[in-house]
């Protein structure tokens, strides 16, 4: 079994719960409509990597056995924790328990990452203890450790403008080996997707 796992956190595709500030443009219908193509998109880019990697989708709010996340390439865990911080330390640490000795992180709002992103993730971590993929929005898209650092997500300004920074100014405190890697944009607005969708010669139905 490999030694490298991957987390992907998603959320349930339930109107009024996903992609709000799309929502406020055009409706929590189509919010949903733009939810699912990110979701299918992630699973595309991430799929390849199996068996090489170890396949693991965090749920926000509850297990579905019959989605697009096939069961027998993605093992399915629910996330658990009070907030983004939380759940992320309590999957990254679930991951080390099971025996991983690399995990990353992302999430499904990105349409620039692609898989040799993730590669080059795990292949940072053979020399680094924490690799991060900053976000245009100065958040981060990815995260990934070669041993566990609970620090890292606690006391964070989760969804602000510094989170990469400050981040990064801790593990230059604290001595932490560390790569990045290249700046990519999330998905948040309407705007955000009408633009990705261009970049990628895409239609928007």
């Amino acid at each position: 079994m490999s030694d490298s796992s991957l987390i992907i956190f998603v959320k349930n595709p339930i109107a009024g719960q996903v992609k709000t500030r799309v929502a406020a443009s055009v409706g929590h219908a189509k919010a949903v409509e733009v939810y699912q193509y990110l979701l299918a998109y992630t699973q595309r880019i991430t799929q390849p990597l199996h068996p090489a990697v170890r396949l693991n989708v965090y749920y926000g709010d509850f297990i579905n056995e019959t989605d697009l996340w096939e069961g027998g390439v993605y093992q399915k865990f629910l996330q658990k924790g009070n907030d983004l911080g939380q759940r992320m330390k309590n999957a990254f640490g679930e991951q080390f328990a099971l025996g991983a000795k690399k995990v990353v992180i992302v999430g499904s709002d990105c349409l620039e990452i692609n898989e040799l992103h993730i590669q080059d993730a795990f292949e940072a971590l053979n020399g680094s203890s924490v690799v991060i993929g900053p976000a245009q929005d100065g958040g981060y898209y990815l995260i990934g450790m070669a041993e566990r650092l609970d620090f890292v997500f606690e006391n964070k300004p989760w969804s602000e403008p510094d989170l990469f920074a400050q981040t990064v100014a801790e593990f230059e405190t604290k001595k932490i080996s560390y790569q990045r890697l290249e700046i990519l944009s999330d998905i948040d607005t309407w705007e955000d997707f009408k633009q990705a969708m261009v970049r990628s010669d895409q239609k928007i139905s």
